[in-house]
């Protein structure tokens, strides 16, 4: 009860200060209340949310070829279910009254005090999701989870914990998306992931959000020896305003965090995207890779890569592509060596699409506006290391349906 009342001081004093960058929100601008949703046992009775508005949050409403799903509408968990056996899933407030331990995991990756959006989830009711694979179990199907907003005005806070034990292996696709008539809302997501020993968590999330919604996601991973954290992300259609910048900690000997990110910002977005890595024990090794394009929008680009003992291995890549008169792209490239014996590098590019290339293919039979979406897909198209070949599928699937909205 100590440490809570502890927090909770902490977030009040945090709630009262302007966040530290980009866009400032008042909080007071937006409603907290909203329908209580009745809970359904199946996706399939889930009647609020037809099959193309799941599709755009990445979430297969057959459920088939997953191994359990969550879904949130607003405030009010709607679904929760493991499919599989070694899997775990329950609303965040569930486990934490299940589980005395899990309050030794609660706010430990992400600081409750980071800026006044965490300290508002901690102040404010929020909901969220519990995941966690049970030692040496790997499942064949992802999990899915669905953060969506319907009510107009709504800040949804979430708050989720992400565990996987020892020799574990977790898949995971998260999809969050909003009603296409909302012209403002706001959805705050602390995320908190804890890779044990020798364990995997696959991470893939697909932003859907309407053109006027704000989104603050704060994210902290813990990656211990010999275990792997992969966060695949992609934001293609347009929203007001982004801010996403987890860190990911490499505690154990041979630790690997790999972060990729696609986006592509529409006329009047934001987008203040970026990863860091801090490898803090030999062995450990770091990917960060990021593909941006505006057509009108601004997006910063960031990444932060920090070795503070020697024999470990890291990689910085950003590459941009300017569409659209207007658009802006800033990359924010950042290396930082405490150790004599660090290998670290980056590498950034911003541009546009060679004329010779699109000339090249229309050669060859293609219109321009073919020749130029080509090249673009291409762009885009990252091959990803590791990634499960069912899960490779999933995300191409998803980056089509995005695709062809916004390019």
């Amino acid at each position: 009860m100590h440490a809570l009342k502890e927090l909770k001081e902490r977030a009040r004093t945090a709630a009262e200060k302007p966040a530290p960058y980009g866009r400032d929100l008042d909080l007071r601008a937006y409603e907290s209340e909203a329908p209580e949703r009745p809970y359904v046992e199946s996706l399939d009775q889930l009647e609020e949310l037809g099959e193309e508005d799941l599709a755009r949050a990445g979430v297969e409403k057959s459920g088939r070829q997953r191994s359990g799903s969550f879904v949130q509408i607003d405030g009010t968990v709607v679904h929760r279910k493991a499919l599989e056996k070694g899997l775990e899933i329950l609303s965040t407030r569930e486990a934490l009254e299940k589980y005395d331990w899990l309050w030794d995991y609660y706010w430990k990756a992400v600081a409750v005090d980071t800026d006044k959006y965490t300290a508002t989830v901690e102040l404010e009711p929020y909901e969220g999701y519990f995941m966690r694979a049970l030692p040496g179990s790997r499942t064949i199907y992802p999990l899915q989870a669905c953060l969506y907003i319907r009510e107009p005005r709504f800040v949804q806070r979430v708050h989720n914990i992400v565990i996987a034990e020892e020799g574990s292996e977790l898949h995971i696709i998260t999809g969050c998306a909003s009603e296409r008539e909302i012209r403002a809302g706001l959805h705050l997501g602390v995320s908190e992931f804890y890779v044990k020993k020798g364990a995997k968590i696959t991470f893939t999330m697909i932003h859907n959000w309407a053109e006027g919604m704000d989104v603050r996601p704060r994210s902290g991973i813990v990656v211990e020896e010999g275990g792997l954290y992969m966060s695949n992300y992609v934001v293609m259609e347009p929203l007001r305003s982004l801010q996403l910048y987890p860190t990911a900690r490499l505690v154990g000997e041979g630790a690997v965090a790999r972060f990729y990110s696609i986006l592509v910002a529409q006329p009047g977005s934001e987008l203040d995207v970026g990863s860091r890595v801090i490898l803090s024990a030999p062995g450990c090794s770091a990917e960060v890779i990021s593909r941006a394009i505006t057509r009108g929008g601004f997006i910063a680009a960031r990444g932060h890569i920090r070795g503070e003992v020697g024999g470990v291995k890291a990689h910085l890549e950003c590459r941009g592509l300017i569409l659209d008169e207007g658009g802006v792209i800033h990359a924010v490239p950042e290396l930082e060596g405490r150790a004599a014996d660090v290998d670290m590098s980056h590498e950034a590019a911003v541009g546009k699409i060679a004329q010779e290339e699109v000339e090249y293919l229309m050669a060859r039979g293609l219109s321009e506006e073919e020749a130029v979406s080509t090249i673009v897909r291409g762009f885009l198209n990252v091959r990803i290391e590791g990634l499960p070949p069912l899960l490779e599928r999933e995300m191409r699937r998803m980056m089509e349906l995005s695709e062809e909205k916004a390019l």
